[in-house]
């Protein structure tokens, strides 16, 4: 099993609970790549298919897709694009649609279209889902929808705001629980 975080909009894999994920996984024996994509410069699908192409040899049914934000929204379009078979995706703070935010011209290439839910879940069986039911991006109702979705299991942090840095997150114990339990190290 390895493991691939991807970070979202104005990150880098250095921010919010990465450093300490990648570090919890890898004291567990386990590969962990935290690509940097480009954002917001040079921020598109198109980019960000061409930076995690560098690691396609990597990727395959024993990885697990760590998404925060747009990276949770990356990994949609990557399973949905490539049809390429992985273990689980873990989405943190996701979102599938147009938030009616300033940040969606800037999101737009990752959201601004109808995905194909049957071909992403035939990519990936096992969706985990964590999200707070106050995050000041994300409206609680477009993570419900997306939970249906993809029939995910869900894990609610409660006033847990983007689950980020910014909302006193630079550890995810939650995250790191569940990868244990539910994929079995």
């Amino acid at each position: 099993m390895n493991f691939f975080i991807i970070h979202g909009v104005y990150a880098n894999p250095e921010a919010n609970w990465f450093p300490w994920l990648k570090k919890e996984l890898e004291n567990k024996g386990f590969e962990v790549i935290v690509p940097k994509f480009p954002t917001p410069l040079d921020q598109s699908l198109e980019s960000w298919m061409r930076t995690i192409a560098k690691y396609e040899g990597r990727i395959n049914k024993e990885t697990v897709l760590i998404g925060h934000s747009l990276g949770a929204t990356f990994i949609l379009n990557y399973l949905e694009n490539t049809g390429k078979k992985i273990n689980a995706a873990c989405l943190i703070a996701p979102f599938h649609k147009l938030l009616g935010s300033p940040y969606d011209k800037l999101n737009k290439t990752f959201i601004d279209k109808q995905f194909d839910w049957e071909k992403i879940k035939s990519s990936c069986s096992k969706f985990f889902i964590f999200a707070s039911d106050n995050d000041k991006y994300i409206p609680f109702d477009i993570t419900k929808e997306l939970i249906k979705k993809l029939n995910a299991k869900f894990s609610l942090v409660p006033n847990g705001g983007h689950l980020n840095k910014e909302s006193g997150y630079d550890k995810l114990p939650i995250l790191l629980e569940t990868i244990k339990t539910e994929l079995g190290f």
